[in-house]
């Protein structure tokens, strides 16, 4: 019987549109390896991976009368080389021309008639190095039956050679009776379901909350922890329209512990985080972003923002399976206060107060960097459905941060460089950002509305500032 999307997902195709296309992507970014690096290269070496990802072989196929959720048929015409695509920029390539062409590539719409996803390889950048785009519609990764095609690509074996070939043969397409009786069946088992759909669906993913819960079975459930308010105004709400900005910032993971050794020594020897600093580093951003677009700026100003926290369970024990939630903790960043320590110390205490209550505690970096495969990706990709299951109005921005492997990963042999990840942009969200630690560095993504942020690249420039900011701050003295 062929597999159901969730509400949860269907609600994803649901409710897109022009201007909000729901995908999830990453750029991989890697140095030539001795052997080359083709088109022909990288469509071997999907070939061979995505008997991992069988979802990518599958498409949309909807329910006759919209009776229930549409389900997920295998592709009979399935052509790789159609998702596979080539790509490149006039030698030698900067980081702005590739930064252009993932805001080009990432808002068209996929052709729903097949599996919704595409994978561009981008030749000519400078220095020898190339870039793989990836590209993958929300409702592709769950986290359980598919995870973003990126997390497969790469691996630990430099010599590229892994020689794994599945044989696949799609399984038949099944007929409208076969659908109308699966879902006629499936209305016996859930009543509420049927009701649902002839009522013309999900009107806003918000009110799924309550129904669905785990979005990915026991790898991912949702706890949002805000107050009644809504989110403080912010030219981050903003009408979105089909174009975008995006804008690559790599940083240096070692600055991070350093300011995390230097300003957290007192009482906050063991409490303040990696991921604090990375917030703080982003609220410092938006505080210079804020400034130097003329907005008023007061002691009191504050930016939402929405981050997803993997933590453990009240019942993991031993943390045997770190990362079992995926919790949304909702942070008002400091952009008022002018000293870099101190926005530092208050997002610690309040990140502090929302992943320990209930008997939770964050999963260390270690500890997610050991979930399996390079699994950053999906990570994002369920972050990213975290925040389009919330009510937009509690929140300015949705951060995802991801920790990655601090070792090498490579491609058919080629070295990863760098990964920037992609997340999409909801109603009135007129910026996403990802970020994940790989090998050494701090990578961030910032995916943008091009109307609403022309000047996305200021508050990129202003990340690498505010770190400085908090490399050069004093200690600030605490209780």
């Amino acid at each position: 019987m062929a597999d159901r999307l969730s509400s949860l997902d269907a609600s994803f195709l649901l409710l897109e549109d022009a201007a909000t296309p729901m995908h999830v992507g990453s750029v991989l970014v890697f140095d030539v390896p001795d052997g080359g690096f083709d088109l022909d290269t990288l469509v071997g070496l999907i070939s061979e991976r995505i008997a991992y990802v069988p979802r990518y072989r599958q498409r949309v196929r909807t329910v006759p009368g919209g009776l229930a959720n549409p389900v997920w048929v295998d592709d009979q015409a399935f052509d790789i080389g159609y998702h596979v695509r080539r790509s490149a920029l006039p030698r030698p390539g900067s980081d702005e021309q590739l930064e252009e062409l993932v805001a080009r590539i990432l808002p068209r719409p996929l052709d729903r008639s097949r599996p919704l996803w595409e994978v561009y390889l981008v030749e000519g950048l400078a220095d020898d190095r190339f870039a793989i785009i990836t590209k993958s519609h929300h409702s592709l990764v769950d986290g359980v039956h598919g995870v973003d095609i990126g997390n497969v690509l790469v691996d630990g074996n430099p010599s590229g050679n892994d020689g794994v070939h599945a044989a696949w043969r799609p399984r038949p397409e099944p007929t409208a009776a076969e659908l109308l009786a699966g879902a006629l069946a499936d209305a016996v088992r859930t009543p509420s379901q049927l009701v649902e759909s002839v009522r013309g669906g999900i009107e806003d993913v918000s009110r799924t909350v309550g129904k669905v819960a785990g979005v990915a079975g026991d790898v991912l459930s949702t706890v949002a922890r805000v107050s009644a308010r809504p989110a403080p105004s912010s030219p981050l709400n903003a009408p979105v329209g089909r174009a975008r900005r995006y804008v690559m910032v790599g940083t240096d993971l070692e600055d991070y512990r350093t300011v995390r050794s230097r300003l957290g020594q007192g009482s906050f020897a063991d409490e303040v985080t990696i991921n604090d600093v990375v917030l703080a580093t982003v609220a410092g951003a938006f505080r210079s972003w804020l400034l130097t677009r003329g907005e008023p700026v007061h002691p009191g100003t504050t930016v939402r923002a929405l981050v997803p926290v993997s933590v453990e369970a009240p019942d993991a024990g031993d943390g045997e399976h770190p990362g079992s939630e995926i919790v949304a903790c909702f942070v008002d960043l400091p952009v008022g206060e002018p000293k870099p320590s101190m926005r530092l110390h208050q997002i610690a205490f309040s990140m502090r107060q929302q992943t320990e209550s209930g008997g939770r505690r964050a999963v260390s970096a270690e500890a997610l960097t050991g979930v399996g495969g390079f699994a950053p990706p999906t990570m994002h990709a369920l972050g990213a459905r975290l925040g389009g299951m919330l009510s937009r109005r509690m929140h300015n921005v949705v951060i995802t941060n991801v920790p990655g492997p601090q070792t090498p990963r490579y491609a058919a042999g080629a070295q990863l460089a760098a990964t920037y990840p992609v997340t999409p942009l909801g109603a009135a969200q007129a910026l996403s950002i990802g970020l994940t630690s790989y090998d050494g560095g701090v990578y961030y993504g910032l995916y943008a509305d091009r109307d609403a942020m022309p000047d996305a690249d200021v508050l990129g420039r202003g990340l690498v500032d505010a770190l400085q900011e908090l490399l050069d701050a004093p200690a600030a003295r605490t209780r």
